[in-house]
């Protein structure tokens, strides 16, 4: 059973309408009526009415088999959102780039997949480029594993359980049991890293970004022999340091 999340103090049924959406979201996007009143501990005739309203404001969309699943509306806010994460982390990533020349990338943490909110490309010719906006696998990159690895191990087993680890190389990690192993890593090394797991020749190394508001990640990214010619004693510590200041500025603008 999931904790209930605290009362913030506010308007109560708008903290209950916010509380439903974000375990929406925990399920993976779709869940059911019982399993909002067994994590809420809100009675299901509150939890409908609450739905319901919800429903008729787009934010919430019931299906055909009475699940309840995100809604349309949140779209437009959510790239709303991702705008303003995205304008904040640019300085911060400019700076890394700088750093160390190669592409560097926010991406947060959406449904079962992450999305890219932010990148600065290198200056090299050849370069990694992802575009703004995209959605990419957890199990394949370096961003999806490193906001993996701030889960509970419950909740990460959770979200194994529900995804498709479709290989996209020869590369790819999709054995759960493996992948547990390597989420394990991850947490006691403080960094994640994909090895041409989702694009054959492409090297990234990512952090999770501390006390953000949602959970993210940021990375370097480039051709895989470039990047394993970097010095790893100076640029991990560099994309912590970057991942922790770029915390504390989205926790100063919240």
């Amino acid at each position: 059973m999931t904790e209930a999340r605290p009362r913030t103090g506010g308007v109560q049924s708008v903290d209950r309408a916010f509380e439903l959406l974000e375990l929406v979201a925990d399920a993976g996007g779709e869940t059911t009526l019982s399993h909002l009143a067994e994590a809420s501990g809100l009675p299901q005739p509150t939890i409908h009415r609450l739905l319901r309203t919800l429903i008729v404001g787009g934010y919430i969309r019931q299906q055909p088999s009475r699940r309840y699943s995100l809604g349309p509306r949140l779209i437009r806010l959510g790239e709303s959102a991702g705008r303003v994460l995205g304008a904040s982390a640019r300085p911060h990533l400019t700076r890394l780039r700088d750093l160390t020349g190669e592409t560097t990338n926010m991406a947060v943490l959406d449904g079962d997949q992450v999305v890219y909110v932010a990148q600065v490309p290198s200056p090299h010719a050849m370069r990694m480029f992802t575009e703004v906006g995209q959605r990419v696998d957890l199990h394949c990159t370096a961003v999806g594993k490193a906001v993996l690895a701030t889960l509970a191990p419950e909740e990460t087993d959770r979200v194994l359980a529900r995804i498709t680890m479709s290989p996209r190389t020869a590369h790819t990690i999709t054995d759960p049991d493996v992948m547990r192993t390597e989420i394990d890593r991850i947490r006691i090394q403080g960094y994640a890293q994909d090895d041409g797991e989702q694009e054959v020749g492409v090297r990234c190394f990512a952090v999770a970004i501390p006390d953000a508001p949602a959970r993210a990640a940021i990375s370097i990214s480039g051709p895989q022999a470039r990047v394993s010619g970097l010095d790893m004693d100076t640029v991990i510590p560099l994309l912590r340091e970057t991942a922790a200041d770029l915390g504390r500025d989205l926790v100063a603008r919240s």
